[in-house]
């Protein structure tokens, strides 16, 4: 792995191209059958979200390479799936390797071509080596089993992929989402395509080529690069395409399943919430400030999980909101390439407006902000340009305000009282998702008791936010349905086959079934 550069880089147009061209030099396009082709249809501009200039500008897919793509995955899906499950184990294996030792230079394209702080996203470039290495252990343990049944049969199924799987991934965390919905599938044996955001594709087409360097087929992981409207339907609903993951807005992923399915296509939906986290008097109140900063503010508020509803017991309510004001304002907004920063600004320009627009409602609504502005006089230089939101505590955000059920999507925290454990489980649950949850207490049994009365697919106890793809996550209600992680994934990824052989001696009569 190589080792973190010492010098400190600046966020600019001219570091994010030069970061483009140095892995890029024809310039970006959707990475097909093992090579980057560019576009034909219409024009994507990209910008900085530091600065809020612009720095490339690449080309839709069109008609022409999207179908060429969905070519390319026929064939790989053919290839990979008749390949020896242990070959395919070791191959996946490479792949972790490939990318362990890219760690730092997939950071810093995410983070120039994102925003996202540095910090940031080297820990998840190394949690995407992790996730192929952990998905090659499983890849030939793909089992079926032998079921008795009366008569003289003897029955067994095999679990076949699916051939090609589409993975729609968002702009928040691209180069994670892409590794969390590819590594899955690839092990149960199917092709990808991933179609990440058009605006922020580059790592996710340097990831599909560090894992075709490492050994995958041409055509294994294939990635189409453009608008949703255009490239995104063609691979959501193509014959080709056997089933479709996405991970991002409900509006959104509502859309793409109707479409899907319309196709025939099943998907597995990863889509927004509005996490409570759960403050009672008897926690640890400095960790639970702690996590409670870590839960909104990390990723800018920028995270499905994030704790955006902070929910607090009435006799600690006062103190323990200083402590979190405190701490959000001594947090560190700044260039997302100085290893220092730790919050960086909105990733697309529109949402930064629907943060700024939310925050303003939710004030409208009754709620008294405590802390955050829209563009901190710390930020000076080309920064002053970008889209910079500071950590935005609100307090008495109530079960009448807006930002109650509305999903913020940026470094904004709501913050209200509770009086005893059935008002805290009924406002954690008094919302269309179902995403995540904390509690923080030093009753064992209260922490358990809430835990299996929030409705969320994903709870911690005096924690927030931790995940690891050896652990499924998914969502409730709103929030998605469908598990993208764990052992039981794969099962998400292949079908089941029924195989009936007779045992009955040669010439006896088959007995008669009917269905």
């Amino acid at each position: 792995m190589s080792t973190p550069q010492t010098t400190v880089l600046h966020s600019s147009a001219s570091t994010a191209a030069g970061a483009l061209a140095a892995v890029f030099p024809d310039g970006l396009g959707s990475f097909v059958d093992g090579r980057v082709l560019p576009g034909g249809g219409d024009p994507v501009v990209l910008t900085t979200a530091a600065t809020g200039e612009e720095f490339t500008t690449y080309r839709d897919a069109g008609d022409d390479v999207t179908a060429e793509l969905l070519a390319s995955s026929a064939r790989g899906a053919a290839a990979w799936g008749a390949m020896n499950p242990f070959e395919r184990a070791a191959r996946l294996r490479a792949v972790a390797v490939a990318v362990a030792d890219h760690v730092e230079d997939l950071a810093l394209l995410e983070s120039a071509t994102t925003g996202k702080p540095l910090r940031d996203t080297r820990a998840e470039a190394t949690k995407v080596a992790e996730m192929f290495g952990y998905y090659s252990g499983w890849a030939d343990k793909v089992l079926g089993q032998t079921i008795p049944v009366p008569g003289d049969w003897f029955t067994y199924t095999r679990r076949v992929p699916w051939g090609v799987v589409t993975a729609v991934t968002p702009w928040n965390a691209p180069l994670f989402t892409a590794g969390w919905n590819s590594a899955a599938p690839l092990a149960a044996g199917n092709a990808v395509i991933v179609k990440p955001s058009e605006f922020t594709p580059a790592t996710t087409v340097r990831l599909a080529q560090l894992a075709t360097g490492a050994g995958l087929p041409a055509g294994v992981f294939n990635v189409a690069v453009g608008r949703g409207d255009t490239v995104g339907v063609r691979v959501t609903t193509d014959v080709v395409v056997g089933k479709v993951s996405f991970v991002g807005s409900v509006a959104t992923g509502r859309r793409v399943a109707a479409a899907a399915a319309a196709a025939g296509k099943p998907v597995v939906l990863e889509l927004g919430g509005k996490s409570a986290n759960l403050v009672f008097a008897d926690a640890d109140l400095d960790r639970a400030a702690d996590g409670a900063v870590s839960a909104i503010f990390s990723g800018a508020g920028q995270s499905c999980v994030a704790g955006s509803r902070l929910l607090v017991q009435r006799s600690v309510h006062d103190e323990f909101l200083a402590r979190v004001v405190e701490r959000a304002q001594r947090l560190r907004l700044g260039d997302p390439l100085d290893p220092g920063t730790e919050v960086g600004p909105i990733a697309t320009g529109a949402q930064y407006d629907t943060v700024r627009s939310l925050v303003a409602a939710g004030v409208a609504d009754g709620a008294v902000q405590r802390t955050g502005q829209t563009l901190p006089g710390s930020l000076s230089g080309g920064l002053s340009g970008g889209r910079w939101v500071a950590p935005t505590v609100l307090e008495g955000v109530t079960p009448a305000n807006v930002l109650e059920t509305t999903e913020v999507f940026g470094p904004v925290v709501g913050v209200d009282a509770f009086d005893d454990e059935a008002d805290a489980v009924g406002r954690a649950n008094a919302t269309p998702f179902g995403l995540a949850g904390a509690v923080w207490t030093r009753d064992v049994t209260r922490a358990h008791r809430v835990a299996h009365a929030v409705d969320a697919g994903t709870f911690w106890i005096n924690a927030y936010k931790t995940i690891h793809v050896a652990v499924p996550f998914g969502g409730f209600g709103d929030s998605g349905h469908g598990r993208s992680s764990g052992p039981g994934v794969l099962d998400e990824y292949t079908q089941t086959k029924a195989v009936w052989v007779p045992v009955q001696d040669a010439g006896a009569p088959f007995p008669s079934l009917s269905y």
